[in-house]
């Protein structure tokens, strides 16, 4: 019976042991939490978006980084085959917009106790508080693992599954990088992905918290245009955050080569033309009214301090005597507010790490190492990324499956 060794409990590396111990193989967890899945357990604010519903094809366009890499894991174990899983073992599933899955009581503990009695059920043996030195192999071959205080397992097999570098204090401290480098693996370069955006000008305190939804973003370049969404922004005291902008943040490379900035349509359903016909029947509404009063109906009320100092229209001017030329540039400014990108918040705080092993030197097919035999990747650790929707959960679940059932039957 082939021992495996599976470093890290995340999803990936739980799922990976499940599979393995399907197969037939003996398996041991060695985790340095001393709980299971400690980042899952925050994942999605503590909802957990497991996975998501759309099809195969569509999970793959949302990989922006080495998608082409996932082919193989995605087909072999599907987001049909996780849903499937997890229901056998008790989880509730129900689906919310954009095709995002979550557990039915909004938990991610849920999901974290589901993993819990799939890997319980094939008697797996984890050992907590164990941090990895070092992986042994000898001609090439994986031999065991030297834990820190000086323990040595032996081990057929070992999957490295021990996340990145974001939320460090879940356990995810670049560990399994080091490992991989000692073996002769090149690590990419390692980035926040899915973040927020310090900006300038700084927004309003009063803008603060503030979520708008149904908006649309520019992400430029040195004015080139490179990334474009519509959905939601959040305000924070740094500047911007939210869906739209953490998928922007993927695309954000070298703040030293490149000027970056985001622009905000606070209108995008309507045109420019469109727009100021609006806002002329509000003018219309209130035309006895003070200008930050017509704004009431356009605008959130806690924007509206910082559109009145963008329009340069005096707050407290009737309404009906702003000119032609000062109520185009309030409908530009509405469609034009521009951020200065200064830079993207720290690591700790990203949803997922950017770069990782390459996949040049893993095998798609198996998710084994192509310079160790016995050696396996699965999660994060991988340098493949994707957008916010439940896309990284699930390669990492597709990882941890291939990573699982070859480590076994090879």
């Amino acid at each position: 019976m082939k021992h495996i060794v599976v470093i890290g409990a995340g999803p990936s590396g739980l799922l990976a042991a499940h599979y393995a111990a399907k197969q037939g193989g003996k398996v041991t967890i060695l985790e340095k939490n001393n709980i299971l899945g400690k980042k899952l357990r925050i994942t999605g604010k503590g909802r957990c978006n497991i996975t998501n519903a759309s099809d195969i094809e569509a999970l793959i366009s949302n990989i922006y980084r080495n998608g082409n890499f996932m082919y193989s894991s995605l087909y072999s174990y599907t987001n049909e085959n996780l849903i499937s899983d997890l229901s056998k073992y008790g989880l509730k599933i129900k689906i919310e917009r954009g095709n995002r899955v979550f557990p039915k009581s909004d938990k991610a503990l849920d999901v974290v106790k589901t993993l819990e009695k799939m890997v319980d059920d094939d008697n797996i043996n984890i050992v907590f508080n164990k941090a990895v030195k070092k992986i042994e192999h000898k001609s090439n071959k994986i031999t065991g693992i030297s834990l820190s205080n000086g323990e040595k397992i032996y081990a057929d097999a070992v999957i490295l599954a021990t996340g990145g570098l974001s939320y460090p204090l879940t356990g995810s401290t670049g560990d399994g990088y080091t490992l991989a480098k000692e073996l002769g693996h090149s690590i990419t370069r390692i980035k926040p992905a899915l973040i927020g955006m310090e900006t300038s000008p700084i927004p309003y305190n009063s803008m603060v918290g503030l979520n708008l939804r149904n908006i649309s973003i520019v992400l430029k370049s040195n004015g080139k245009k490179i990334y474009d969404d519509f959905g939601e922004l959040e305000f924070r005291r740094y500047g911007i955050d939210g869906p739209v902008i953490k998928s922007a943040s993927c695309f954000i490379e070298d703040f030293k080569e490149n000027n970056y900035e985001i622009v905000l349509d606070l209108k995008p359903a309507l045109s420019f033309e469109k727009l100021d016909s609006r806002i002329q029947r509000d003018f219309k509404k209130y035309s006895n009214k003070k200008f930050e009063d017509s704004l009431i109906d356009l605008i959130p009320r806690d924007m509206i301090d910082y559109i009145l100092d963008l329009s340069q229209i005096e707050r407290n001017k009737p309404v009906h005597q702003v000119t032609k030329e000062e109520r185009l540039f309030l409908t530009r400014t509405i469609k034009n507010i521009v951020f200065d990108i200064k830079k993207l918040r720290p690591i700790d705080e990203a949803i997922v790490t950017s770069g990782g092993i390459s996949v040049k030197e893993i095998n798609p097919s198996t998710m084994e190492s192509k310079k160790i035999e016995g050696l396996y990747f699965a999660g994060e650790i991988v340098d493949v990324d994707a957008f916010t929707g439940g896309y990284n959960l699930q390669m990492a679940f597709s990882m941890g499956y291939l990573a699982g059932v070859n480590s076994a039957i090879k």
